[in-house]
């Protein structure tokens, strides 16, 4: 009897261990709450949206609509309403303002916020300008032998009536100051997310360099002289060598990226060439960016042509406008648009109409050639 029992109490404790055992690897399952709907099937955000209806807006949503920054309602014509926050803002009230309507969605200051300027290292400042690097005690010998070659063609027995030349323009001695003045540049380049270019560019989807002739022109086109090639060249010369002309990009709260001088700049000094993608005037009638450039003036409207640095540019691109409509907006000018047919093609030029002393904006009259560009808001 004894054996008997002793087996039956190891069984029961193997059992006891057996639960415990169980209780503490697998959870009792609880009991499901009396009438539990069924999990919900999410839909697709596709078939969602094929099915909802279009929401339209009507006029009469926005009639007591007014300007953020001056309160007024009036000029419906010309108040642009923010993307984000649903607000109204006339063109002329933003800044810095906006010319053109906007094409496809806007964003107001607040909105859009400003981005940084970002400070880049030399060696990125080489490689976004493709500086080339060489010796700079050749170049500037054989810069001193064509000085002396251009003075000795220069002398001629025949009176001829005074011309005054183009003057190349003088960079700052010191690289690191250089390498600032590039860097925002480069900087101003990047925050419109545009490329730099110091050359007239050409597109399968523009014009043709071919269409770019000064041949084409209405009335004609004044020539470049000889004297003055060489002086472009030069200049050209410095800028791939990085030393390029002594002015800054800085960015105003009301006139948005502007250019100031950072050294003396003489009058008639060449400052830069105006560059950009060379499209036809036909296709940019609808076109927003607001820093077009006319390269021609066909005889024929169909073949003018026009500077588009909304892609590619250089610092022409920073160089703001005059308000030609007031005495105080035509005083700020110092620098003008000049165009000129270069081995028979068109170019444009912007050259100093006067002495500019450093730490001087620079500013051109964006009504040169036509009285089209609204310029009465200008600051």
């Amino acid at each position: 009897m004894a054996p008997a029992s002793t087996t039956s109490s190891s069984g029961a404790g193997a059992a006891r261990r057996l639960i415990g055992s169980r209780r503490r690897t697998e959870a009792t399952p609880l009991p499901s709450p009396p009438d539990s709907p069924p999990p919900k099937k999410l839909k697709p955000m596709s078939e969602i949206l094929a099915k909802a209806k279009y929401a339209v807006v009507e006029p009469a949503d926005y009639n007591d609509l007014s300007c953020e920054q001056c309160g007024s309602g009036d000029r419906a014509d010309e108040l642009l309403l923010c993307d984000k926050c649903d607000k109204g803002f006339h063109m002329k009230c933003v800044s810095p303002i906006v010319v053109r309507i906007p094409i496809g969605s806007w964003l107001c200051p607040k909105c859009s916020g400003q981005r940084r300027v970002r400070r880049l290292s030399q060696k990125k400042i080489i490689d976004f300008f493709r500086i080339q690097t060489c010796n700079r005690r050749k170049d500037k010998c054989s810069y001193r032998q064509d000085t002396r070659k251009r003075r000795r063609r220069s002398g001629s027995l025949v009176y001829q009536k005074k011309r005054r030349r183009l003057l190349p323009f003088i960079p700052s001695e010191d690289p690191a100051e250089r390498s600032k003045q590039m860097g925002t540049l480069a900087s101003a380049l990047m925050a419109l997310q545009m490329e730099f270019s110091d050359d007239l560019t050409y597109l399968p989807s523009m014009a043709s360099r071919s269409a770019n002739q000064a041949k084409f022109e209405e009335g004609g086109m004044q020539v470049l002289s000889k004297e003055d090639i060489e002086t472009l060249e030069q200049c050209r010369a410095m800028c791939r060598r990085g030393e390029c002309p002594p002015l800054v990009v800085v960015f105003d709260s009301c006139e948005g990226f502007t250019v100031e001088a950072d050294g003396q700049i003489k009058d008639m000094t060449f400052i830069t060439e105006y560059t950009g993608d060379v499209d036809y005037i036909r296709n940019r009638e609808h076109d927003d960016c607001d820093s077009m450039m006319t390269l021609l003036l066909a005889k024929d409207p169909s073949k003018s042509l026009v500077i588009c640095p909304d892609k590619r540019g250089n610092v022409a691109r920073f160089i703001n406008g005059i308000n030609n409509h007031t005495p105080d907006g035509k005083k700020k000018q110092n620098c003008k648009c000049v165009r000129y047919s270069v081995n028979g093609e068109c170019r444009v030029f912007l050259v100093a109409t006067r002495d500019i002393a450093k730490g001087e904006r620079l500013y051109y009259d964006y009504n040169g050639y036509e009285h089209e560009y609204p310029t009465q808001h200008f600051v």
